[in-house]
């Protein structure tokens, strides 16, 4: 699966999929085949970290 590259789109994509389907961004990453870096690099260009006990970027 090819991720969103504008960060916005990508920041809302990843938040409701962890909402809806996943219970970890490691879950996230190992369904969809990509690096959690390469999210992670992505979401801190534009100051949002994952928080696990909310399992969102925040």
């Amino acid at each position: 699966m090819e991720l969103p590259n504008d960060p916005m789109i990508l920041l809302s994509y990843v938040n409701t999929q962890l909402r809806d389907n996943y219970a970890s961004l490691d879950d996230l990453c190992e369904e969809l085949g990509v690096a959690r870096e390469t999210i992670t690099e992505k979401l801190a260009a534009v100051d949002y970290t994952y928080d696990a006990a909310r399992n969102a970027f925040v």
